[in-house]
Protein backbone atom coordinates (compact mmCIF):
# COMPACT_ATOMS: atom_id res chain seq x y z
CA UNK A 1 0.00 0.00 0.00
CA UNK A 2 1.59 3.28 -0.99
CA UNK A 3 -1.13 5.91 -0.83
CA UNK A 4 -3.86 6.84 1.60
CA UNK A 5 -6.93 8.92 0.79
CA UNK A 6 -8.61 10.85 3.60
CA UNK A 7 -12.35 11.37 3.13
CA UNK A 8 -13.45 13.88 5.82
CA UNK A 9 -17.15 13.94 4.89
CA UNK A 10 -17.83 14.55 8.59
CA UNK A 11 -14.74 16.58 9.34
CA UNK A 12 -11.41 15.45 10.73
CA UNK A 13 -9.72 15.34 14.12
CA UNK A 14 -6.65 13.63 15.48
CA UNK A 15 -8.57 10.89 17.31
CA UNK A 16 -10.66 10.18 14.20
CA UNK A 17 -7.45 9.79 12.18
CA UNK A 18 -5.97 7.36 14.70
CA UNK A 19 -9.19 5.36 14.73
CA UNK A 20 -9.28 5.12 10.94
CA UNK A 21 -5.65 3.98 10.88
CA UNK A 22 -6.44 1.24 13.39
CA UNK A 23 -9.39 0.20 11.23
CA UNK A 24 -7.13 -0.26 8.18
CA UNK A 25 -4.54 -2.29 10.03
CA UNK A 26 -2.40 -0.15 12.35
CA UNK A 27 -1.03 -2.45 15.05
CA UNK A 28 -3.02 -1.86 18.23
CA UNK A 29 -0.19 -2.95 20.54
CA UNK A 30 2.07 -0.40 18.86
CA UNK A 31 -0.53 2.31 19.49
CA UNK A 32 -0.86 1.26 23.13
CA UNK A 33 2.91 1.63 23.49
CA UNK A 34 2.90 5.18 22.08
CA UNK A 35 2.45 7.11 25.37
CA UNK A 36 5.47 5.39 26.88
CA UNK A 37 7.57 6.07 23.78
CA UNK A 38 6.77 9.76 24.21
CA UNK A 39 7.63 9.66 27.91
CA UNK A 40 4.01 10.30 28.92
CA UNK A 41 3.84 8.11 31.99
CA UNK A 42 0.49 6.97 33.30
CA UNK A 43 -1.35 7.54 30.01
CA UNK A 44 -3.34 4.55 28.73
CA UNK A 45 -4.62 4.17 25.17
CA UNK A 46 -8.09 2.63 24.87
CA UNK A 47 -9.22 1.17 21.56
CA UNK A 48 -12.84 0.13 21.11
CA UNK A 49 -15.46 -0.52 18.45
CA UNK A 50 -18.45 1.83 18.20
CA UNK A 51 -21.23 2.48 15.71
CA UNK A 52 -21.83 5.77 14.00
CA UNK A 53 -25.17 5.80 12.13
CA UNK A 54 -24.92 2.05 11.64
CA UNK A 55 -21.27 1.96 10.51
CA UNK A 56 -18.82 -0.01 12.65
CA UNK A 57 -15.83 2.23 13.48
CA UNK A 58 -12.66 2.14 15.55
CA UNK A 59 -12.54 4.61 18.45
CA UNK A 60 -9.28 5.70 20.08
CA UNK A 61 -9.24 7.44 23.46
CA UNK A 62 -6.58 8.15 26.06
CA UNK A 63 -6.97 7.92 29.83
CA UNK A 64 -4.77 10.73 31.13
CA UNK A 65 -3.73 11.56 34.71
CA UNK A 66 -3.78 15.24 35.79
CA UNK A 67 -1.67 17.31 33.41
CA UNK A 68 -0.85 20.98 32.74
CA UNK A 69 -3.66 22.71 30.84
CA UNK A 70 -1.84 23.18 27.58
CA UNK A 71 1.81 23.83 26.77
CA UNK A 72 4.06 26.20 24.88
CA UNK A 73 5.54 25.12 21.56
CA UNK A 74 8.96 24.65 23.16
CA UNK A 75 7.54 22.15 25.66
CA UNK A 76 5.76 20.19 22.94
CA UNK A 77 8.96 20.04 20.90
CA UNK A 78 10.84 18.64 23.90
CA UNK A 79 8.30 15.81 24.25
CA UNK A 80 8.52 14.92 20.55
CA UNK A 81 12.32 15.14 20.35
CA UNK A 82 12.98 12.87 23.32
CA UNK A 83 10.85 10.09 21.81
CA UNK A 84 12.27 7.30 19.63
CA UNK A 85 10.19 8.37 16.63
CA UNK A 86 11.97 8.39 13.25
CA UNK A 87 13.46 11.73 12.22
CA UNK A 88 10.91 12.31 9.44
CA UNK A 89 8.05 11.74 11.91
CA UNK A 90 9.58 14.24 14.34
CA UNK A 91 10.03 16.73 11.50
CA UNK A 92 6.42 16.49 10.31
CA UNK A 93 5.06 16.61 13.87
CA UNK A 94 7.11 19.75 14.47
CA UNK A 95 5.69 21.23 11.25
CA UNK A 96 2.15 20.53 12.48
CA UNK A 97 2.61 22.07 15.92
CA UNK A 98 4.59 24.99 14.49
CA UNK A 99 1.79 25.69 12.01
CA UNK A 100 -0.77 25.74 14.82
CA UNK A 101 1.38 27.98 17.04
CA UNK A 102 2.12 30.33 14.14
CA UNK A 103 -1.52 30.91 13.23
CA UNK A 104 -2.45 31.32 16.91
CA UNK A 105 0.31 33.91 17.30
CA UNK A 106 -0.89 35.75 14.21
CA UNK A 107 -4.52 35.80 15.33
CA UNK A 108 -3.76 36.98 18.87
CA UNK A 109 -0.92 39.33 17.92
CA UNK A 110 1.77 37.78 20.13
CA UNK A 111 5.17 36.16 19.42
CA UNK A 112 5.09 32.43 18.68
CA UNK A 113 7.17 31.60 21.76
CA UNK A 114 4.52 33.20 23.99
CA UNK A 115 1.57 31.28 22.55
CA UNK A 116 0.06 28.90 25.09
CA UNK A 117 -1.62 26.07 23.20
CA UNK A 118 -4.59 25.07 25.31
CA UNK A 119 -6.39 22.13 23.70
CA UNK A 120 -3.57 21.47 21.19
CA UNK A 121 -0.94 21.38 23.95
CA UNK A 122 -2.84 18.74 25.91
CA UNK A 123 -1.50 15.21 26.08
CA UNK A 124 -4.24 13.68 23.94
CA UNK A 125 -3.63 16.20 21.13
CA UNK A 126 0.12 15.49 21.18
CA UNK A 127 -0.58 11.76 21.00
CA UNK A 128 -3.10 12.29 18.18
CA UNK A 129 -0.67 14.28 16.02
CA UNK A 130 2.45 12.21 16.58
CA UNK A 131 0.50 8.95 16.52
CA UNK A 132 -1.24 9.78 13.23
CA UNK A 133 1.95 10.83 11.45
CA UNK A 134 3.89 7.87 12.81
CA UNK A 135 0.95 5.55 12.18
CA UNK A 136 0.91 6.26 8.45
CA UNK A 137 4.63 5.44 8.41
CA UNK A 138 4.01 2.20 10.31
CA UNK A 139 1.56 1.18 7.58
CA UNK A 140 4.13 1.91 4.87
CA UNK A 141 2.16 4.84 3.46
CA UNK A 142 4.34 7.19 1.42
CA UNK A 143 1.71 9.52 -0.07
CA UNK A 144 -1.49 10.93 1.43
CA UNK A 145 -4.32 12.74 -0.35
CA UNK A 146 -7.48 14.40 0.93
CA UNK A 147 -10.89 15.08 -0.56
CA UNK A 148 -13.02 18.14 0.33
CA UNK A 149 -13.29 18.72 4.09
CA UNK A 150 -16.70 19.29 5.71
CA UNK A 151 -16.17 21.94 8.39
CA UNK A 152 -19.55 21.95 10.16
CA UNK A 153 -21.55 25.04 11.12
CA UNK A 154 -22.69 27.19 14.03
CA UNK A 155 -20.37 28.20 16.88
CA UNK A 156 -17.96 26.54 19.28
CA UNK A 157 -16.88 27.39 22.81
CA UNK A 158 -13.10 27.73 23.20
CA UNK A 159 -10.62 29.12 25.73
CA UNK A 160 -11.12 32.59 24.23
CA UNK A 161 -14.93 32.52 24.19
CA UNK A 162 -17.62 31.56 21.69
CA UNK A 163 -16.26 31.47 18.14
CA UNK A 164 -17.73 30.83 14.68
CA UNK A 165 -17.14 27.47 12.99
CA UNK A 166 -14.51 26.94 11.71
CA UNK A 167 -12.69 28.61 14.61
CA UNK A 168 -10.23 31.31 13.48
CA UNK A 169 -7.09 29.21 13.95
CA UNK A 170 -8.67 26.21 12.24
CA UNK A 171 -9.80 28.32 9.28
CA UNK A 172 -6.30 29.77 8.90
CA UNK A 173 -4.84 26.25 8.88
CA UNK A 174 -7.34 25.26 6.17
CA UNK A 175 -6.19 28.00 3.78
CA UNK A 176 -5.38 26.49 0.40
CA UNK A 177 -7.32 23.30 1.13
CA UNK A 178 -10.69 22.31 -0.34
CA UNK A 179 -13.47 22.76 2.23
CA UNK A 180 -17.25 22.92 2.35
CA UNK A 181 -19.57 24.11 5.12
CA UNK A 182 -22.12 21.90 6.85
CA UNK A 183 -23.84 19.56 7.21
CA UNK A 184 -26.45 21.75 8.88
CA UNK A 185 -26.66 21.45 12.65
CA UNK A 186 -23.41 19.55 13.01
CA UNK A 187 -21.43 22.16 14.97
CA UNK A 188 -17.62 21.98 14.87
CA UNK A 189 -16.32 19.10 12.74
CA UNK A 190 -12.69 20.08 12.17
CA UNK A 191 -10.26 20.56 15.05
CA UNK A 192 -6.96 22.45 14.79
CA UNK A 193 -5.08 19.16 15.08
CA UNK A 194 -7.12 17.66 12.25
CA UNK A 195 -6.55 20.70 10.04
CA UNK A 196 -2.82 20.70 10.82
CA UNK A 197 -2.52 17.00 9.95
CA UNK A 198 -4.10 17.58 6.54
CA UNK A 199 -1.91 20.63 5.95
CA UNK A 200 1.31 18.74 6.73
CA UNK A 201 0.50 15.33 5.26
CA UNK A 202 -1.78 15.82 2.26
CA UNK A 203 -0.47 16.26 -1.28
CA UNK A 204 -3.85 17.57 -2.43
CA UNK A 205 -6.88 16.07 -4.14
CA UNK A 206 -6.94 12.29 -4.70
CA UNK A 207 -5.70 10.96 -8.05
CA UNK A 208 -8.35 10.50 -10.77
CA UNK A 209 -8.12 6.70 -10.68
CA UNK A 210 -6.85 4.15 -8.22
CA UNK A 211 -7.35 0.59 -7.06
CA UNK A 212 -8.92 0.34 -3.60
CA UNK A 213 -7.15 -2.15 -1.35
CA UNK A 214 -8.68 -1.42 2.04
CA UNK A 215 -10.90 1.11 3.79
CA UNK A 216 -11.65 1.93 7.40
CA UNK A 217 -13.52 4.34 9.64
CA UNK A 218 -12.39 6.31 12.68
CA UNK A 219 -15.21 7.49 14.94
CA UNK A 220 -15.66 11.04 16.14
CA UNK A 221 -17.02 11.81 19.60
CA UNK A 222 -20.43 13.06 18.44
CA UNK A 223 -23.03 10.52 17.35
CA UNK A 224 -25.47 11.96 14.83
CA UNK A 225 -28.62 9.89 14.31
CA UNK A 226 -28.90 10.60 10.59
CA UNK A 227 -25.29 10.38 9.35
CA UNK A 228 -22.04 8.73 10.40
CA UNK A 229 -19.68 11.01 12.29
CA UNK A 230 -16.50 9.29 11.14
CA UNK A 231 -13.39 9.80 9.04
CA UNK A 232 -12.91 7.32 6.21
CA UNK A 233 -9.41 6.33 5.12
CA UNK A 234 -8.84 4.44 1.88
CA UNK A 235 -5.60 2.60 1.16
CA UNK A 236 -5.06 2.28 -2.57
CA UNK A 237 -2.70 1.91 -5.50
CA UNK A 238 -2.51 4.52 -8.24
CA UNK A 239 -2.51 2.83 -11.63
CA UNK A 240 -1.57 3.70 -15.18
CA UNK A 241 -3.54 2.76 -18.25
CA UNK A 242 -1.65 -0.56 -18.32
CA UNK A 243 -2.62 -1.32 -14.73
CA UNK A 244 0.75 -0.55 -13.13
CA UNK A 245 1.05 1.80 -10.17
CA UNK A 246 2.83 4.89 -11.46
CA UNK A 247 4.27 7.96 -9.76
CA UNK A 248 5.44 11.23 -11.29
CA UNK A 249 8.78 12.02 -9.64
CA UNK A 250 11.88 14.19 -10.06
CA UNK A 251 15.40 12.84 -10.50
CA UNK A 252 18.24 15.12 -9.34
CA UNK A 253 21.78 14.25 -10.42
CA UNK A 254 25.16 15.80 -9.60
CA UNK A 255 28.81 14.86 -10.23
CA UNK A 256 31.69 15.42 -7.81
CA UNK A 257 35.37 14.58 -7.98
CA UNK A 258 36.75 16.31 -4.88
CA UNK A 259 34.91 14.70 -1.95
CA UNK A 260 36.25 11.96 0.27
CA UNK A 261 34.01 8.85 0.24
CA UNK A 262 32.92 9.06 3.87
CA UNK A 263 31.74 12.66 3.42
CA UNK A 264 29.86 11.74 0.25
CA UNK A 265 28.18 8.86 2.11
CA UNK A 266 27.27 11.28 4.90
CA UNK A 267 25.72 13.65 2.36
CA UNK A 268 23.63 10.78 1.00
CA UNK A 269 22.32 9.98 4.49
CA UNK A 270 21.48 13.65 5.06
CA UNK A 271 19.48 13.72 1.82
CA UNK A 272 17.58 10.58 2.80
CA UNK A 273 16.72 12.13 6.16
CA UNK A 274 15.57 15.29 4.35
CA UNK A 275 12.90 13.35 2.48
CA UNK A 276 14.56 11.81 -0.59
CA UNK A 277 12.78 8.68 -1.77
CA UNK A 278 16.11 7.18 -2.76
CA UNK A 279 19.76 8.25 -3.00
CA UNK A 280 22.23 6.28 -5.14
CA UNK A 281 25.99 6.77 -5.63
CA UNK A 282 27.79 5.65 -8.80
CA UNK A 283 31.56 5.67 -9.51
CA UNK A 284 32.38 7.75 -12.58
CA UNK A 285 35.32 9.03 -14.64
CA UNK A 286 35.39 12.78 -15.05
CA UNK A 287 37.52 15.28 -16.99
CA UNK A 288 41.16 14.37 -17.51
CA UNK A 289 40.49 10.87 -16.23
CA UNK A 290 39.81 11.98 -12.67
CA UNK A 291 37.84 9.43 -10.61
CA UNK A 292 34.57 10.85 -9.34
CA UNK A 293 31.09 9.94 -8.23
CA UNK A 294 27.58 10.67 -9.41
CA UNK A 295 24.88 11.15 -6.83
CA UNK A 296 21.28 10.65 -7.93
CA UNK A 297 18.36 11.72 -5.75
CA UNK A 298 14.77 10.59 -6.37
CA UNK A 299 12.27 13.09 -5.01
CA UNK A 300 8.60 13.95 -4.94
CA UNK A 301 7.93 17.08 -7.03
CA UNK A 302 7.00 19.23 -4.02
CA UNK A 303 10.26 18.32 -2.25
CA UNK A 304 12.62 18.64 -5.23
CA UNK A 305 13.57 22.29 -4.62
CA UNK A 306 14.51 21.68 -0.99
CA UNK A 307 16.52 18.58 -1.88
CA UNK A 308 18.29 20.46 -4.66
CA UNK A 309 19.35 23.10 -2.14
CA UNK A 310 20.52 20.31 0.16
CA UNK A 311 22.60 18.83 -2.67
CA UNK A 312 24.41 22.13 -3.12
CA UNK A 313 24.86 22.53 0.64
CA UNK A 314 26.05 18.99 1.43
CA UNK A 315 28.28 18.30 -1.58
CA UNK A 316 30.92 20.17 -3.57
CA UNK A 317 28.96 20.05 -6.82
CA UNK A 318 28.45 23.26 -8.79
CA UNK A 319 25.58 21.96 -10.91
CA UNK A 320 22.49 19.80 -10.48
CA UNK A 321 20.57 18.24 -13.36
CA UNK A 322 16.84 17.79 -12.97
CA UNK A 323 14.69 15.30 -14.91
CA UNK A 324 11.00 14.46 -14.71
CA UNK A 325 10.63 10.68 -14.40
CA UNK A 326 7.91 8.09 -13.94
CA UNK A 327 8.31 5.27 -11.47
CA UNK A 328 6.33 2.10 -11.95
CA UNK A 329 6.33 0.15 -8.71
CA UNK A 330 4.89 -3.04 -7.35
CA UNK A 331 2.22 -2.72 -4.70
CA UNK A 332 3.51 -3.14 -1.18
CA UNK A 333 2.51 -2.75 2.44
CA UNK A 334 4.23 -2.99 5.81
CA UNK A 335 2.98 -5.13 8.67
CA UNK A 336 4.51 -5.91 12.06
CA UNK A 337 4.99 -9.38 13.50
CA UNK A 338 5.98 -10.37 17.02
CA UNK A 339 9.35 -12.14 17.21
CA UNK A 340 10.48 -13.21 20.67
CA UNK A 341 8.52 -10.37 22.23
CA UNK A 342 9.77 -7.69 19.82
CA UNK A 343 7.97 -6.04 16.88
CA UNK A 344 9.58 -6.57 13.47
CA UNK A 345 8.20 -4.80 10.43
CA UNK A 346 7.77 -6.94 7.32
CA UNK A 347 7.56 -5.46 3.83
CA UNK A 348 5.03 -7.41 1.78
CA UNK A 349 5.30 -6.96 -2.00
CA UNK A 350 2.64 -8.19 -4.43
CA UNK A 351 4.21 -9.68 -7.56
CA UNK A 352 2.57 -9.37 -11.00
CA UNK A 353 1.62 -13.06 -10.95
CA UNK A 354 -0.18 -12.68 -7.61
CA UNK A 355 2.58 -14.18 -5.49
CA UNK A 356 3.93 -12.32 -2.46
CA UNK A 357 7.48 -11.50 -1.45
CA UNK A 358 8.10 -10.86 2.23
CA UNK A 359 11.22 -9.17 3.62
CA UNK A 360 11.94 -8.03 7.18
CA UNK A 361 13.14 -4.48 7.79
CA UNK A 362 16.88 -4.55 8.46
CA UNK A 363 16.80 -2.05 11.33
CA UNK A 364 14.24 -4.15 13.20
CA UNK A 365 16.04 -7.49 12.79
CA UNK A 366 19.35 -5.85 13.70
CA UNK A 367 17.76 -4.51 16.88
CA UNK A 368 16.25 -7.94 17.55
CA UNK A 369 19.66 -9.59 17.21
CA UNK A 370 21.23 -7.03 19.53
CA UNK A 371 18.71 -7.29 22.35
CA UNK A 372 18.29 -11.09 22.23
CA UNK A 373 21.93 -12.04 21.60
CA UNK A 374 21.20 -14.12 18.50
CA UNK A 375 22.97 -13.67 15.17
CA UNK A 376 21.60 -11.43 12.46
CA UNK A 377 20.97 -14.46 10.26
CA UNK A 378 19.02 -16.17 13.06
CA UNK A 379 16.99 -12.98 13.58
CA UNK A 380 16.07 -12.85 9.88
CA UNK A 381 15.04 -16.51 9.86
CA UNK A 382 12.96 -16.07 13.03
CA UNK A 383 11.22 -13.06 11.50
CA UNK A 384 10.40 -14.93 8.30
CA UNK A 385 9.06 -17.91 10.27
CA UNK A 386 6.89 -15.58 12.36
CA UNK A 387 5.57 -13.91 9.21
CA UNK A 388 4.65 -17.29 7.72
CA UNK A 389 2.79 -18.28 10.90
CA UNK A 390 0.92 -14.97 10.96
CA UNK A 391 0.00 -15.33 7.30
CA UNK A 392 -1.31 -18.82 7.98
CA UNK A 393 -3.46 -17.43 10.79
CA UNK A 394 -4.87 -14.78 8.39
CA UNK A 395 -3.53 -11.88 10.45
CA UNK A 396 -2.21 -10.47 7.17
CA UNK A 397 -5.84 -9.91 6.23
CA UNK A 398 -6.08 -8.39 2.79
CA UNK A 399 -2.32 -8.44 2.18
CA UNK A 400 -2.60 -10.94 -0.62
CA UNK A 401 -4.67 -8.49 -2.64
CA UNK A 402 -2.20 -5.66 -2.28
Amino acid sequence: MTIAILEPFSGIAGDMTLGALVDVGLDQDWLRSLPGRLGLDGVVARISRVRRAGIDCAKVEFDIPPQPHGRHLRQIREIVQRSDAPDDVKRQADEAFTAIATVEASIHGVPVERVHLHEVGAVDAILDVVGSIWGFRQLGITEIFCSAISTGDGTVKAAHGTLPVPAPATLRLLEGLRIRSGPEGSGELVTPTGAALVRVLSRGAPPPSYVVRRSGYGAGTKDFPDRPNALRVILADVVSATGDRVEELVLLAADVDDMEPEYLAGAAETLRSAGALDVVLFPSVMKKGRPGARIEVLARPEEADALERALFAETTTIGVRRTQVQRHALSRETRSVDVRGHAVRMKIVAMPDGARRVKPEYDDVARLAEVTGITLREAVMAAREAAERVAADRVFHGAGAS
